[in-house]
């Protein structure tokens, strides 16, 4: 297997693992609602977006075949890890400010109205209110946890592929 070959391998099982990890993350979501009954705001379900879209990147772009392919897809799961972290860091901010309101009269309707709210209403349609605490888990609430992974997936991602395709060095 030539260097560049071995390359783009590691680079795809970053890939998988990535879009692993973000589908567990939607798996943790959906026990906490339907085990521990936390009913998910309108900026949950688009953190779930984000999540899901970054996995169907991911995956996609482990299995395309050429550099350039392979480079559109990690700059979309990119673009999907910067919409999540908006939606985690403004959740975050809301959690922190009991006061004021995540717009659930405005986004409701919205997030409600996307298509995988209606294929899939128990996963993407929006049960609750934005300013409900609950506990937290490891120190930090759920925005908290999901902003940390938008920015990983947002730092990781373009520092990996920058890695893995500079110029190697031979002494």
């Amino acid at each position: 297997m030539s260097n560049d070959n071995a390359q783009l391998a590691r680079e795809k099982r970053f890939l998988v693992l990535l879009g692993i990890i973000c589908l567990a993350m939607i798996g943790g979501a959906l026990y906490l609602q339907v085990v521990l009954n936390e009913a998910p705001c309108p900026l949950c379900i688009l953190q779930r977006y984000g999540f899901l879209l970054i996995a169907i990147f991911a995956f996609a772009g482990a299995a395309m075949r050429g550099r350039t392919a392979l480079t559109l897809c990690e700059g979309l799961v990119v673009l999907s890890a910067i919409g999540g972290m908006v939606a985690a860091a403004n959740h975050a901010w809301v959690l922190a400010h009991p006061t004021s309101s995540c717009g659930v009269d405005v986004l409701q309707p919205i997030v409600d109205g996307l298509p995988l709210a209606t294929l899939l209403p128990s996963v993407f349609s929006v049960q609750g209110f934005c300013v409900t605490p609950y506990p937290p888990i490891l120190g930090l609430s759920l925005p908290q946890w999901a902003l940390v992974a938008f920015v990983l997936t947002t730092v990781l991602v373009p520092v990996g592929v920058w890695r893995n395709r500079r110029p190697s060095r031979q002494w």
